[in-house]
């Protein structure tokens, strides 16, 4: 019985793991219209002889964000195999947060990653929220860092009602998966019933027992 546990438990471990890891040095993402040769790594690759330094490099965040559309007032632009090739199967992505004034990344969840961020200019009010309940806020300023932990529901906001503010964040999946909890409760004709709605979000007064 107690081997029949551990043998389950071992399984489950192993099928939560983030990313799995690679069974080569590197894996250039391929199109997949090209017709080179491709090794199979769960994914298309290149023919490792065919890779280049610049398939290993971007220029993708460097570049300011549109700040001004609205609600949220922010850009993200991401690292992925299209802007940096050789990112594919390394089990992590970068991001480039640009914030307008008063600029804000809403509660949201990564299911398979999770993140650091470094401000860079401006002062960010950052927190999460874990599952007992307790909430961690932070401000950050320029050169500081703060961890969000996998699948917490987290939130980033530039305090200043004038200036921008700009961060990096680093997140440990390739495909972190990104859920914006406001958004996904309230989608357009959403199956979730209006009564549910109200009585999760408080609305009209409607207390929550």
């Amino acid at each position: 019985m107690l081997l029949n546990l551990l043998l389950t438990f071992t399984f489950l471990m192993v099928g939560v793991k983030s990313d799995p890891d690679s069974l080569q040095d590197y894996c250039v993402f391929l199109p997949p219209l090209s017709h080179q040769q491709i090794f199979i790594n769960g994914v298309l690759c290149k023919d490792p002889t065919q890779a280049t330094v610049s398939d290993f490099k971007t220029s993708a965040l460097s570049r300011p964000g549109n700040t001004h559309v609205k609600p949220f007032m922010i850009n993200v632009t991401v690292t992925t195999t299209a802007n940096l090739p050789g990112l594919n199967t390394m089990g992590l992505t970068m991001a480039r947060l640009d914030f307008g004034a008063s600029g804000t990344v809403p509660p949201h969840v990564h299911p398979r990653a999770s993140e650091v961020t470094v401000c860079l200019d401006g002062v960010l009010l950052v927190g999460f929220v874990d599952t007992s309940g307790r909430v961690f806020t932070q401000e950050l300023h320029p050169g500081e860092t703060f961890v969000f932990p996998k699948g917490l529901i987290h939130f980033l906001y530039n305090i200043d009602t004038v200036c921008s503010a700009l961060a990096v964040s680093g997140l440990s999946s390739q495909n972190p998966g990104t859920q914006i909890v406001s958004l996904s409760s309230f989608i357009p004709k959403s199956p979730i019933p209006e009564e549910v709605l109200k009585s999760a979000y408080d609305i009209n007064g409607h207390k929550v027992c």
